[in-house]
């Protein structure tokens, strides 16, 4: 039997996703960790386990991609990343990452304060405790950041081929999800044309 389309149950606004990224204290090394982690799920709209799969040698700094190895359905697909993503991981790799490699072979991107892997339930409990520090009320945690940055995209003119290839979706019903919860033009149309609205 077909599947129900289910709508995103909250989504974020900017200004509420710039909220949460100011809440890990940059002034740590596991709080610049946390900021580059949150930064890399804004800007790509990968998922967890795609964050917590991810390699130093998976970015390409020059190109500004990211290689998304094995992600769902075990597809691989390459991701456009911000420039300010880049940056905060960068300072995250420059002045935090060695303080807590045990294993100079380790190539996970993000690890733990005892240089391992991150266990993509830890991330959704950092995401949950900085979603709650900002002051935001909202159900959900790193997959609010996927929701939040492919509502904004649409609404500020994304493709929907184009955002289904950057979220890795086999199916375009599976991204046009997304349209139903853009209602910015929506809203736009409906104040101009309603009867009532004149």
């Amino acid at each position: 039997p077909k599947q129900p389309q289910k709508l995103p149950k909250a989504i974020l606004t900017v200004d509420e996703v710039e909220r949460v990224l100011a809440q890990p204290n940059i002034t740590t090394p596991l709080g610049l960790r946390d900021r580059a982690i949150f930064e890399t799920l804004y800007s790509t709209g990968i998922r967890r386990i795609e964050v917590v799969r991810l390699n130093i040698d998976d970015l390409d700094v020059e190109r500004r991609i990211l290689a998304v190895r094995e992600g769902k359905n075990r597809k691989d697909r390459f991701v456009p990343i911000g420039m300010r993503a880049l940056v905060w991981i960068a300072r995250y790799v420059e002045s935090a990452r060695d303080k807590f490699l045990l294993n100079i072979n380790e190539r996970a991107l993000f690890i733990t304060a005892h240089g391992e892997r991150l266990n993509p339930d830890s991330l959704t409990g950092y995401g949950r405790g900085y979603i709650e520090a900002a002051g935001i009320e909202k159900p959900g945690s790193c997959h609010l950041f996927r929701h939040s940055m492919a509502t904004a995209m649409l609404e500020n003119g994304a493709g929907i081929r184009y955002l289904q290839a950057i979220l890795g979706h086999t199916n375009l019903n599976t991204t046009q999800i997304y349209t139903r919860t853009s209602l910015k033009k929506l809203l736009e149309v409906h104040g101009k044309t309603h009867p009532a609205e004149k």
